[in-house]
């Protein structure tokens, strides 16, 4: 029995003195905090020091604002400006000779890979003569253009800079009305700012912005400076670039438009690896059906988008497309407005033949189109 109680004061003073040791040296193996006092001399337990970054609070976007923000840049643009009549000795002569003036431009831009290749806004870059970007951590560098799509209002600059902080693209196809999102940029030149909202449309056309819009519409603070800037998820990917505002003030006033990554990813690619985004075109004059045009040119569709002019030997001439067709139907994809008749053909492969649907009078048709490749804008002012 002597034996039996000897072995277990031994046991429970061995455990005491283990407790006693982890209790002073590792606290948090135990599920505590380490006590502290307090002024008044009251032992607190406390939460342990943090090991990394602070977890966010429930609702907080944090992360993603911190995942996302280093490659988001602020990119400022000069270019000489001269009165058109300053060569005009009449005009030198009562107003004398009026040298160029600067004029300053502001905007944002994302990283996009770390061989530093930016996406930002054609009209954030157009006609700059220089264009500087800075990043979060000050440091500067001279960007040059690799190419520009008007089309989409969409430019890649690149600039010589090492351990670039780089976006993870997302994936804009999978969101949905409703889905938080953050926008990051430079407004008024203030400096980086986060703000948030929610995704309130989805595939916004007809607004008379680009030749191809398929905008991401926000109610996330939008204003100018914010031009080019990341539009993310809330994991900090990449869902867009934003691009314009609906404003009757010049300020945000809920109504922000992004261009889709999906879109963007497709301008990268084409201006990177070829120099140029490559879209089809059929050669034709395309107009939004109504019951006068129906009337006009006898035609009874209901839905669709109504040709009416037809460039003689183009793609879709060759292919007997006339005026007074209506094109329902491109590639197996539907169509109803003009701007998705654009988006469409846009998308398909020069050299490479695709089926389009028409309705010609009460009888439907189908012609197999060789698109050609669309030829490049004139360059256009954005005001």
């Amino acid at each position: 029995m002597k034996r039996i109680w000897l072995l277990f004061s031994q046991a429970v003073t061995v455990f005491v003195a283990a407790y006693f040791v982890v209790a002073t040296l590792q606290p948090d193996w135990l599920g505590r905090g380490s006590a502290t006092r307090s002024s008044a001399g009251i032992s607190l337990l406390e939460a342990p020091a943090s090991t990394g970054s602070a977890q966010p609070a429930a609702g907080s976007f944090s992360a993603a604002a911190r995942t996302a923000s280093p490659a988001v840049v602020s990119i400022n643009t000069s270019k000489a400006v001269r009165h058109p009549r300053s060569n005009d000795p009449w005009f030198q002569f009562f107003f004398g000779d009026q040298s160029s003036q600067t004029q300053a431009g502001l905007g944002s831009g994302v990283i996009v890979s770390p061989d530093g290749y930016i996406l930002t806004n054609n009209h954030v870059v157009e006609g700059a003569d220089e264009i500087e970007v800075t990043l979060t951590d000050s440091r500067r560098a001279r960007a040059r253009v690799i190419g520009t799509d008007p089309d989409t209002d969409l430019a890649i600059l690149k600039i010589e800079l090492d351990k670039l902080p780089v976006i993870v693209l997302g994936n804009s196809d999978t969101l949905a009305v409703g889905d938080q999102v953050l926008a990051i940029g430079n407004p008024f030149g203030v400096g980086q700012t986060v703000t948030s909202g929610i995704v309130s449309a989805l595939g916004r056309t007809q607004l008379g912005i680009n030749t191809f819009e398929n905008f991401i519409q926000t109610d996330a603070a939008i204003n100018p400076g914010n031009s080019g800037g990341a539009l993310v998820d809330v994991n900090g990917n990449l869902m867009g670039i934003n691009t314009a505002i609906y404003s009757r003030s010049g300020g945000s006033m809920g109504i922000g438009f992004a261009i889709p990554v999906s879109t963007a990813r497709q301008v990268l690619d084409g201006i990177v690896k070829d120099g140029q985004v490559t879209r089809g075109w059929i050669g034709v004059e395309p107009n939004e059906l109504s019951p006068e045009l129906a009337e006009t040119f006898g035609v009874k569709a209901t839905e669709g988008v109504i040709i009416t002019g037809v460039l003689q030997d183009g793609p879709a001439a060759q292919a007997g497309m006339r005026p007074g067709d209506v094109i329902v139907r491109v590639d197996g994809k539907n169509v109803g407005h003009v701007s998705e008749l654009l988006t469409a053909v846009a998308g398909l492969k020069p050299g490479t033949p695709a089926p389009f649907n028409v309705q010609r009078g009460d009888k439907m048709v189908e012609l197999s189109i060789n698109p050609g490749l669309r030829p490049r804008p004139q360059r256009n002012v954005r005001q």
